[in-house]
């Protein structure tokens, strides 16, 4: 299990770090809201994709492909919830000070069910599950692994990215068309990545 641990960091890392929707909303959410404030938000992620990872791993693509109906469902809700939360971002006021700021980040919950709609997030955990899982190995322990990598490794991605939103928020913060135009490019970013559901 440990070679497969070390094979999987690499994969779980440039996936993880890379720009998507959960870390444009991260780093949106750490602008608006601070580091601190963030952190349910950035615990969803964290703890939500290895679920979403293990569901998958153990079946739950199978269930999709007996019943195509069921995921064009879930596309549609989770476009439609994306371009919700990318029309929340883009219309935060961007007037300085924490007092004007749109009213709170998205909770662990929220953060958590969002990997669900998140096509990134679906895309990542297929290709884990399909590429680390051997047919004669056991497959549950496989499954269990992959997704303990993908949630050590999450931890400290979604910090940065979070982080990054709070160093951009300090520079924004002092002028409220900038933050405000950081807020309407953070939503249409978000926006476009429905693109990639269909």
């Amino acid at each position: 299990m440990w070679a497969l641990a070390a094979a999987v960091i690499p994969f779980a890392v440039s996936t993880s770090v890379s720009p998507g929707p959960n870390n444009v909303m991260l780093a949106a959410s750490g602008a608006n809201f601070g580091f601190a404030r963030t952190l349910p938000h950035m615990l969803g992620v964290a703890l939500g994709f290895p679920l979403l990872l293990v569901a998958v791993g153990l079946g739950l693509g199978g269930v999709f492909a007996a019943v195509p109906a069921l995921h064009l469902v879930l596309k549609v809700a989770g476009a439609a919830y994306l371009l919700y939360l990318a029309w929340r971002i883009a219309s935060a006021d961007g007037k300085a000070g924490p007092a004007e700021r749109p009213a709170r980040p998205l909770s662990f919950w929220q953060a958590a069910a969002f990997q669900w709609a998140n096509a990134k997030a679906w895309i990542m955990a297929l290709g884990a599950a399909t590429t680390y899982t051997t047919p004669q190995g056991d497959a549950v322990a496989e499954i269990v692994v992959i997704a303990a990598v993908f949630g050590l490794v999450s931890v400290p991605t979604v910090a940065l990215w979070a982080g990054l939103g709070v160093g951009i928020g300090r520079v924004l913060e002092r002028s409220p068309r900038a933050l405000r135009a950081f807020n309407v490019a953070m939503g249409l970013l978000l926006a476009l990545s429905v693109v990639q559901v269909f």
